[in-house]
């Protein structure tokens, strides 16, 4: 039910982005109403495509599950529409920065400045992650990343959150084979299925003044408490929300 209020919300900082285009992918049947409205209201540059994830694939219930895959559909999606979209043998390629936003999280706007500069792929930390105030890429005085401040299986190529990194559009391009792993690959290990593919440890740019400062949180937003919902003469279920 917090779908509106979610892409209401980050819809809101992408207004005050520059040269940004939105490609949504819905993990649904097909494009629905709601989300074609918010969309077209928005005044954003935007690109709105739909894929369903299988149902052995979606989490049940409340269930939070790190080893379930989450969003790998549609982000190939987007990556496939990129890649149709553009040609890397164009000179006159479209230049761009490919970033995974979630809806749940929150962005500071100097994040999207920060990222603007990326030759290959530029990293930075993730407030609210892994049982911790925040992950970071490790980087040392020469400013080149050499490992990873997490918890949760720091031995993973790349054990990043997928809203700490940015991909320069061109390497996207000219990696066609690079995509998110769906199949023998848990939770935790998306962004290194697609990373290990695209560059290796040495190549990462470190941002927000070398990993030392936070620019996105992954904040969530609480699951709304409706028990008094379905009582007669409350609220109307034809009210969109």
């Amino acid at each position: 039910p917090v779908q509106k209020a979610e892409l209401t919300r980050l819809a809101n900082t992408f207004l005050h982005v520059p040269n940004l285009h939105w490609i949504l992918v819905e993990d649904s049947q097909r494009r629905t109403p709601l989300v074609t409205r918010l969309l077209q209201e928005t005044g954003l540059n935007y690109t709105h495509l739909n894929v369903e994830t299988p149902r052995n694939y979606k989490l049940r219930g409340d269930m939070t599950d790190p080893r379930i895959p989450r969003g790998t559909m549609q982000r190939n999606l987007a990556l496939r529409w990129l890649r149709e979209t553009f040609s890397p043998n164009n000179s006159n390629s479209q230049p761009g920065i490919v970033y995974f936003a979630d809806d749940d999280n929150t962005y500071s706007l100097d994040l999207f400045e920060e990222m603007r500069s990326t030759r290959k792929v530029s990293v930075w930390p993730v407030a609210f992650v892994g049982g911790l105030r925040y992950e970071s890429p490790k980087v040392n005085t020469m400013g080149k990343v050499y490992g990873w401040k997490t918890v949760f299986d720091p031995n993973r190529p790349f054990a990043i959150d997928m809203a700490g990194f940015a991909v320069n559009l061109r390497l996207i391009l000219f990696k066609p084979q690079a995509y998110f792993k769906l199949r023998g690959v848990k939770g935790g290990y998306q962004e290194s299925s697609l990373l290990r593919e695209l560059v290796t440890l040495s190549d990462l740019e470190p941002k927000a003044a070398n990993c030392t400062k936070v620019l996105v949180w992954h904040t969530r937003t609480e699951k709304p408490v409706l028990v008094n919902e379905g009582k007669k003469g409350f609220t109307d279920s034809n009210v969109e929300i």
